[in-house]
């Protein structure tokens, strides 16, 4: 019963993550599994087993609201499916002590993306799409996404996501549903690779119980937490914790002293609330400089409020 408590709240966060940004369930999941001290094997095969059945409520949730570019969607679901498999089979052929310090290597860096996404690079939207022969580079983004995200636990949506948001030639909503929808596929590959190398010793249905408990109870707090925080705070302060837990996690694997880890461990902590500080900032500031718009542009709006 504890593990299985342990294991929803790690679900929980997960899905609050995922629903807010449209990315991090697969990176926060298996963090928190990792250091409740599962097998990396069976951590990233639980996550992905349960995302087959939060990928089919998401997808089909993104196409009735019209979210889906069902043309992008198979240049990135197939090879993304073959990465999946590719690296599941990867990750299996690993002795569990060795990839548990190379999957926390994978999620800080991961975890540095999902911060810098969300802080430091943006790009205007021009909303113009991609050419027939501009999607063809869609098949290695969707190979490396899947890849990664079977040997990581995680990472289509920082990886892809990430990449076509920075683009710039189409618009967020549709960048969310296109890869939510395309993830399903991703999940059935890496299942299929863990399946064939591992069985059903790849799962513990207690893991995928708990997972799927915690992302049920989360999925509405989520939605209603996206209209109340800034997406900018909430990237910074996820992508911070991902990096944070798993530092600590790939020093302990190394067997550094714990006077080391715990000075690294203050030094992470105080980084990440400075961070979280700048991002409320930028946030306020930006909303102020909004506001100063809209009012030059309507002068009138000022009388009203007063």
């Amino acid at each position: 019963m504890p593990t299985l408590l342990l294991v929803a709240v790690a679900g929980f966060l997960a899905q609050l993550v995922d629903g807010s940004l449209g990315m991090g369930f697969g990176v926060t999941a298996t963090t928190g599994l990792l250091a409740v001290g599962t097998a990396p094997v069976m951590a990233s095969a639980s996550v992905h087993l349960a995302k087959i059945g939060t990928g089919i409520a998401s997808g089909a949730a993104h196409w009735g609201m019209r979210n889906v570019d069902w043309r992008m969607v198979g240049w990135l679901a197939v090879p993304g499916g073959i990465g999946g498999f590719l690296g599941a089979s990867t990750l299996s052929s690993v002795a569990a002590g060795a990839a548990r310090p190379w999957m926390a290597v994978l999620l800080v860096v991961l975890g540095g993306y999902v911060v810098l996404r969300f802080s430091a690079w943006s790009k205007p939207v021009r909303g113009s799409g991609f050419t027939p022969s501009g999607r063809r580079w869609l098949l290695p983004l969707g190979g490396v996404g899947g890849f990664v995200d079977a040997v990581g636990g995680g990472g289509w949506g920082p990886v892809t996501t990430s990449t076509l948001l920075s683009t710039g030639r189409i618009q967020p909503r549709r960048t969310v549903g296109t890869v939510s929808a395309s993830e399903l596929i991703v999940s059935l590959g890496a299942t299929s690779g863990f399946l064939l190398h591992n069985g059903g010793a790849a799962w513990k249905w207690s893991v995928i119980l708990g997972l799927i408990i915690g992302g049920v109870v989360a999925a509405p707090l989520a939605a209603w937490l996206v209209r109340m925080l800034p997406v900018r705070v909430l990237g910074v302060g996820a992508g911070g914790l991902i990096v944070f837990t798993n530092v600590r996690l790939l020093l302990d694997s190394l067997g550094v002293p714990a006077l080391a880890v715990g000075f690294v461990s203050v030094v992470l902590g105080l980084s990440w609330v400075v961070g979280l500080v700048w991002a409320v900032r930028a946030e306020l500031h930006q909303r102020r400089i909004a506001r100063s718009e809209a009012a030059a542009a309507d002068p009138r709006s000022l009388y009203e409020k007063a």
